[in-house]
Parts: structure tokens; sequence; C-alpha cells
């Protein structure tokens, strides 16, 4: 039997655990045991096998150094299907915050990690169509963390 004095503790652990995997839901996130150098080609690469198109890449890095943070090497990789975003951007201008798609990457040591916020945690609408692009979103970025992981 568990003492009534324990009761508390045992529903604050379960609430942090729920909120914490409520959390976690938001983001999409895969780490790969490749150097930033090699990680930041490999998504490219990742990202043509899928028919999206790089954006741009911008550096966040030097900003955070500027300010006294030491970091290792930070990007935001921005991408999407070019002729998609156009064409969603004209029928959907509410779209327009969540495109291109963002993924930030950064290094860890001799590790990488890239996290993108979940498209449909983002994004909810009840149109069926707006429904299912942000799903689709999610199904491209899902496929892109899983090569990524892949040696």
């Amino acid at each position: 039997m568990i003492r009534k004095s324990v009761w508390p503790l045992i529903l604050a652990v379960l609430g942090l655990l729920l909120v914490r995997n409520a959390l976690a839901q938001d983001l999409l996130m895969a780490r790969v045991p490749m150097t930033f150098p090699e990680a930041m080609s490999k998504l490219q690469e990742t990202l043509k096998k899928h028919k999206q198109t790089l954006s741009r890449v911008q550096r966040v890095d030097i900003g955070l150094t500027s300010k006294g943070y030491k970091t290792d090497k930070y990007r935001v990789v921005f991408f999407g299907r070019a002729d998609e975003v156009q064409d969603l951007i004209n029928q959907y201008p509410e779209f327009i915050p969540y495109l291109p798609h963002k993924i930030a990457v950064f290094a860890e040591q001799d590790e990488t990690v890239l996290v993108a916020a979940n498209p449909e945690h983002l994004f909810k609408s009840d149109n069926p169509k707006k429904q299912a692009i942000v799903k689709r979103w999610h199904a491209d970025l899902e496929k892109i963390f899983h090569d990524m992981r892949q040696e």
C-alpha cells in the first residue's frame, strides 16, 4: 500500500511526464553520428532525393557567439518544393509563415542534431485539404529524418 504522503510526488512526476511527452510531439528530431560538415552535405543530398529544393542556409552561430554563447556550428536550412510553395502561397496565404520549411542543424561534438517543428502542431485547420497538406509535410520531414539517421 502506498502512503498518503507519497501521492503528491507520484502525481507530480506523472504530470511532468505527460507535459514532457506533449512537448516532445511539437518537435521532430534526429541525432546523427556524423560531424557537422558531413551532416550538412548529407542533408542537402537527402533533400534533393525527396524532391525538395534548398532555398538557403542561414548561419546562426555568429549571432550566438557575439552574444557570448559558446557554440559549435549552428545553421537553419530552408527548403521546400518550389512549385508547391508558390501554389500554396497563392491558394492559401495563411501558409506563408510556415513556408519554406525549416530544419535547425547544430553540432554536438562528433554528432549532429536536426530539429524541426512538427507541422501538424504548428498549423491546425478544419479544412480537409489543408489537413492533408500538413500531414504530407509531416510525413516528408519524417522520411528526411529517417534517411538522415541511416548510415
